[in-house]
């Protein structure tokens, strides 16, 4: 084995896992890593990646093959997220959203016209969707949401309300929008809006300022006034909205710590690469004990961090996940990830400092990794709670 493969999955898994890992991250490095630093600097979405995605079938990935799609394992989508993680931070932030957070709730919470009209499009590329469910007032708190839907007719709903940090949100064809239906309930009174943006009582618009990392990504704010929906436009049943973003923002939170140990082995495989390298004091910075530490440490916590990915994924397979499983995943692969790209950042030096060196960028996409889909500190909330509950203590 060479020093280059010691952070790699691969000898973890068996031989299945192990071929497909390696066909992702063959993809990954020829399809995806050539442009994440343009497409980063020029702080544009580059439409092409998203043909690429879906020419080698990962769009429609985890998705069953009934759906037209390739009936990923969960384990098989940690895989295939780390490698895109590790080539390009913007790709899986993209892939996320399109198949977790929009193509597999589809999925699972659509009728049958639904399906047919949107899992297709979404899995060859040519339809983009979004997940319009953060609002300025409402991030963790899901339910303080103060979107509503205004019963117009028997059929007939019209949101208002003003969503923002909506990735694809100014490039989507399709959109999952969340408004209550009745506020009074409020979680209970969530329902979930499968539709189409180009209509009457829709602003869309970029974020202001400068995004700190995922700069070629789509982050956009939608405000709605009037935007008339209807009943059969409804994403599972009225008041089960709540339910519906649950459910996607599991899904999302096993891409996003599995993205971070990507994130996490590209920044170990770049301090590693240029502290055996570079010369100081007549020696290669790697041969300086606190430098060797730092390595150390990150070499551990990436296996500990991938342990708890795929402890995941195999027990979300075997059915037996709980809200625990992919709050450990997610934590501990984020802090961990940010510790790493913040120490390969300072090993370079002045060189880290600069998008010259891939350090700077990994550090910026990581901290966006922290937060969404719960941040750290709700994950720890999670932990916590559970840890702390009757049940809890029971083992449960």
């Amino acid at each position: 084995m060479t020093n280059a493969e010691l952070w790699l999955p691969d000898d973890d898994l068996d031989s299945e896992h192990r071929e497909f890992a390696q066909r992702i991250r063959e993809f990954a490095t020829s399809k995806l890593a050539p442009y994440a630093r343009e497409i980063d600097e020029r702080q544009e979405f580059r439409r092409e990646m998203v043909h690429d995605l879906a020419a080698a079938n990962v769009l429609g990935g985890p998705l069953d093959a009934d759906h037209g799609g390739a009936g990923w394992t969960p384990l098989q989508l940690a895989i295939a997220h780390e490698e895109i993680g590790a080539a390009c931070g913007n790709a899986r932030g993209f892939l996320a959203v399109q198949t977790g957070l929009v193509a597999q709730c589809i999925a699972r919470f659509g009728n049958d016209a639904q399906r047919r009209r949107w899992l297709g499009p979404l899995i060859d590329g040519s339809a983009i969707g979004c997940f319009a469910l953060t609002e300025p007032e409402a991030g963790s708190d899901v339910a303080s949401m103060k979107t509503t839907a205004q019963a117009t007719a028997e059929d007939r709903f019209s949101i208002t309300g003003h969503k923002w940090w909506i990735t694809n949100g100014g490039i989507a064809d399709v959109m999952i929008v969340f408004a209550s239906t009745d506020p009074e309930a409020r979680h209970k009174g969530i329902s979930a809006f499968l539709v189409t943006p180009n209509r009457p009582g829709l602003e869309r618009a970029e974020m202001p300022g400068v995004d700190l990392g995922h700069r070629g990504s789509d982050h956009a704010e939608l405000k709605f006034d009037g935007f008339e929906v209807t009943a059969d436009e409804m994403l599972g049943e009225r008041g089960n909205g709540f339910r519906v973003a649950m459910g996607g923002l599991a899904a999302g939170r096993l891409s996003v710590a599995a993205g971070a140990v990507g994130l996490h082995r590209a920044a170990l495989a770049a301090a590693v690469e240029f502290t055996t390298t570079r010369e100081q004091f007549g020696q290669p910075l790697s041969s300086f004990q606190m430098v060797q530490e730092r390595l150390a440490d990150h070499f551990t916590s990436l296996h500990c961090s991938r342990a708890l990915v795929h402890r995941c994924a195999h027990r979300r397979a075997a059915g037996t996940e709980n809200h625990a499983d992919v709050a450990l995943a997610k934590l501990q692969a984020t802090e961990a990830g940010a510790r790493a790209c913040e120490d390969a950042v300072m090993l370079h030096g002045a060189r880290g400092y600069s998008s010259a060196w891939p350090v700077e960028r990994l550090w910026r996409d990581i901290q966006a990794l922290r937060i969404y889909e719960g941040t750290s500190m709700i994950q720890k909330t999670i932990l916590a709670r559970m840890i702390t509950s009757p049940a809890g203590q029971k083992g449960s």
